[in-house]
């Protein structure tokens, strides 16, 4: 049995809605519908309850290769598997944070009944949670948790992330530790996110190795991360460098450029097993990225938003835990296991689990270094 559908069992105890063949969204703002209703819910809803609801699917950005690749289609398939008559409208806000107010607005004024919001910055869209809230309108917070009173949320253990990255870390510079520093580019200061994973990082890193610079890198930019590692191996100085701290594999490609730039082969963590970043660890380039299956949590938005558009109460079987956000609100929660991926484990988790193949890695460029690690 593969890792995903290990985790998939493990996330929820799914009860079908019924099945009904339907066309996904298409463009930046739209919508679809069609099928037919079916059975009971796990919230205890069924699909003629929900019938046609509209449902508003809300993501940050595009230079995350994961959001239009992965997350998009996955959660429309799982809405309009367990809800055929969903209408869907889509919005990327293109890490425009006033943008993202905005299509709030708008799918509020559409008649969306239940928003699947992935901030782009969790405290400016307050307001609009608040909006959707007075309104009437059921709020899942994706991926990073929104402030406002969100009526749910689901994402990974994002502490847990980062200590796994500052794990691997310290274990790949190993008895370096004492002979230099590392860095650390940490992602943007607007997504809650971020500060959960550089505090797991520092509560594996602390006391184990000397940080010599660190950044926090506005809208987790590939570019601003590549100017962020050059400036803290001038300031460090390239002989000190052992090792180099990315809080996912977006920013780690631009590490990566200013290592190999100024001459190091240093160990390189990274997260959202990004192709590219695969392709890195293949190649001896990355030490590690967190895997975090995006079905089990695409499967789970889909569900969440089902349920709440049922109008039914979430039970614990979808929301098995409870956070606080940032404005106070406890919200009902669903966080997920992550999963280190090295060199090693390639095969065991994505190529298994189907998230890639051994082509997509293996191209020409990566041919003799998936050779020589076995992935063929």
């Amino acid at each position: 049995m593969s890792i995903r559908l290990r985790r998939v069992l493990a996330v929820t105890a799914v009860v079908s809605l019924g099945l009904g063949a339907a066309s996904c969204g298409s463009a930046k703002q739209s919508s679809s519908g069609g099928g037919s209703a079916g059975a009971a819910s796990a919230s205890g809803g069924s699909a003629a309850a929900v019938g046609a609801v509209r449902i508003g699917l809300l993501l940050p950005e595009t230079k995350t290769t994961r959001y239009e690749q992965f997350d998009r289609p996955l959660i429309e398939k799982k809405i309009k598997e367990l809800a055929p008559d969903a209408q869907i409208d889509y919005y990327n806000a293109n890490q425009d944070a006033t943008l993202q107010q905005t299509q709030v607005d708008t799918a509020l004024t559409k008649g969306d009944k239940v928003l699947i919001l992935d901030a782009v910055d969790s405290k400016s869209i307050q307001s609009s949670v608040q909006k959707a809230h007075d309104a009437g309108v059921k709020v899942l917070a994706y991926d990073r948790l929104a402030q406002g009173p969100a009526d749910a949320y689901v994402s990974f253990d994002n502490r847990k992330v980062g200590e796994l990255q500052g794990q691997a870390l310290v274990a790949a510079v190993g008895d370096k530790a004492n002979a230099g520093e590392i860095f650390m580019i940490n992602g943007s200061p607007t997504d809650p996110n971020a500060a959960d994973f550089k505090a797991g990082a520092h509560s594996a890193i602390d006391g184990k190795l000397k940080v010599g610079k660190e950044y926090d890198t506005p809208q987790w930019d590939p570019n601003t991360a590549n100017q962020e590692a050059a400036a803290a191996i001038t300031a460090i100085g390239a002989a000190n460098v052992v090792g180099a701290y990315s809080a996912n594999d977006g920013m780690a490609a631009g590490v990566a450029t200013a290592l190999k730039a100024a001459g190091l082969s240093v160990p390189l963590t990274g997260q959202d097993a990004q192709l590219d970043g695969i392709q890195r660890i293949v190649a001896g380039s990355q030490t590690m990225t967190v895997y975090k299956p995006l079905k089990p949590e695409t499967d789970s938005a889909g569900q969440i938003a089902v349920a709440l558009a049922s109008g039914k109460p979430l039970d614990s079987s979808l929301v098995p835990t409870t956070v606080t956000n940032g404005s106070g609100n406890k919200v009902p929660a669903n966080l997920l296991t992550p999963i280190v991926v090295t060199k090693d484990k390639v095969k065991d988790t994505v190529i298994a689990d189907g998230f890639y193949t051994v082509a997509q890695i293996c191209t020409p460029d990566y041919a003799a270094a998936c050779k020589a690690a076995g992935i063929q």
